[in-house]
């Protein structure tokens, strides 16, 4: 249970550091952990990141404090580490509903400092792959989505919204790409104010080089970029088979993190995190897609003990 330990270990710290600069990296310490697999594992299971947490917990105390009028609004706002009174009456009522200076007398939301507790589930079975993937470079295009990963159907949601609102961007990727069925979809930049989502194929050297030529329209050649998925290793799961694979998939992640992680004596890196759609989906062949899936590729290394 020492992965529970540590992330009870880590919420105290938070706890107890909530008037203060709070470093990242001594979080994670405290979770015997690196900041970036923290962070990830953080809001995969708690369903925000890190830092809207504190942000959560701070405007709890600082709202319970202004209510009893026992400090100013701009103590207040120097306290939990705004940098200017009007920061902080944004943040504040965005969280409450109403200016600090309404606070006393008002109705406050309060969010409570998280518990890890360990509960028994039914047993069941995780089939996993640990491989070495060599440098894959690919072609498709992005888009940095706002806010966070924590609302699983708002994530759904909006990636949802990008595969639908971009079909000719995908028919032309599809087109050229030899292996017309697997799609990827690349997750990187991951913070407190969004992700980076991409959409992309894998072409042949020839296909990239020859790009611009190819699809003679600088202006629509533009839209897409060539990037670079560095060698690494990756852990790699896939969903059952299913018509609709991006509904389960959040369960996959969840599992990857609950039940995989804590005692493999692995770590997520900082590398893009991918998801690999195989069969692109064809309307009224309900054959075909019942044998869709995902595959999820998480980037990992040894934690340093097994090095």
């Amino acid at each position: 249970m020492d992965w529970i330990d540590g992330m009870q270990r880590a919420l105290d710290y938070i706890e107890a550091h909530l008037a203060e600069d709070i470093d990242y990296s001594a979080v994670a310490r405290e979770a015997a952990s690196s900041p970036y697999h923290f962070q990830r594992v953080f809001s995969i299971l708690c369903g925000y990141t890190l830092g809207e947490y504190i942000r959560m917990r701070r405007l709890t105390l600082a709202g319970a404090e202004l209510a009893d009028r026992g400090i100013r609004v701009i103590d207040a706002a120097v306290k939990y580490g705004y940098d200017s009174p009007d920061s902080f009456a944004k943040a504040f009522k965005k969280f409450h509903g109403v200016n600090p200076s309404e606070a006393p007398g008002a109705a406050l939301r309060s969010f409570s400092p998280l518990r890890i507790k360990l509960t028994l589930e039914g047993a069941s079975m995780l089939h996993y792959k640990i491989e070495e993937k060599p440098e894959l470079i690919l072609t498709g295009y992005k888009r940095r989505f706002e806010g966070s990963m924590r609302d699983i159907q708002e994530r759904r949601d909006q990636e949802e919204e990008l595969w639908v609102t971009t079909r000719v961007n995908q028919y032309v990727l599809q087109g050229l790409a030899p292996d017309r069925e697997t799609s990827y979809e690349v997750v990187s930049n991951q913070g407190d104010d969004g992700y980076d989502f991409r959409i992309a194929w894998e072409l042949t050297e020839f296909d990239r080089k020859y790009w611009d030529e190819i699809l003679n329209d600088p202006d629509f050649a533009a839209r897409y970029e060539h990037f670079t998925v560095p060698a690494g290793l990756y852990l790699v799961c896939e969903t059952e088979r299913c018509e609709y694979p991006s509904e389960v998939f959040p369960e996959l992640c969840r599992r990857v993190a609950t039940e995989w992680l804590p005692g493999s004596g692995y770590e997520l890196d900082d590398r893009p995190e991918l998801s690999v759609v195989h069969w692109y989906y064809r309307d009224g062949d309900e054959a075909y897609n019942s044998n869709r899936y995902k595959e999820l590729w998480l980037p990992i290394v040894r934690k340093p003990e097994m090095k």
